[in-house]
């Protein structure tokens, strides 16, 4: 039986878990079983920082199908600690506060919702860093 995938994603929504190569040492968040690098099925997982800072960003105005609701919302381009980058909503500030390098942490929020009595689907968003200290 296989699950559905809401409940497959948790490691990588939830945790900001990937996979590292133990031949090449190239690490990646989206889950394969194959490396992108080397081709090798040697992957371990990995937990990636939680913390990073801002290299690009934009706001979604017109977003896709199910995200209507939440538009305008700020999308950005995060370097974590360990030189990975990936895509993230921001949150938990104005758009007029976000810049080129600014320091952001991993936190869990409500992504979306199916209705008043369906699913409510969480994910890793960033906001800016609260504690700036060990950054």
């Amino acid at each position: 039986m296989r699950l559905p995938k809401v409940w497959r994603e948790i490691p990588q929504k939830y945790r900001l878990e990937g996979a590292i190569c133990r031949n090449c040492n190239f690490s990646f968040i989206s889950p394969r079983t194959v490396c992108p690098s080397c081709g090798s099925r040697e992957l371990s997982s990995q937990i990636f920082p939680q913390r990073g800072k801002v290299i690009s960003y934009t706001n979604i105005w017109k977003p896709p199908y199910d995200f209507e609701t939440y538009a305008p919302y700020p999308v950005a381009l995060i370097e974590l600690l360990n030189g990975i980058k990936i895509i993230s909503q921001l949150t938990d500030c104005d758009t007029d506060e976000i810049f080129i390098g600014m320091p952001v942490e991993a936190v869990l929020r409500k992504l979306k919702e199916e209705g008043e009595d369906g699913v409510v689907y969480y994910a890793i968003k960033f906001r800016p860093l609260i504690r700036k200290e060990n950054f």
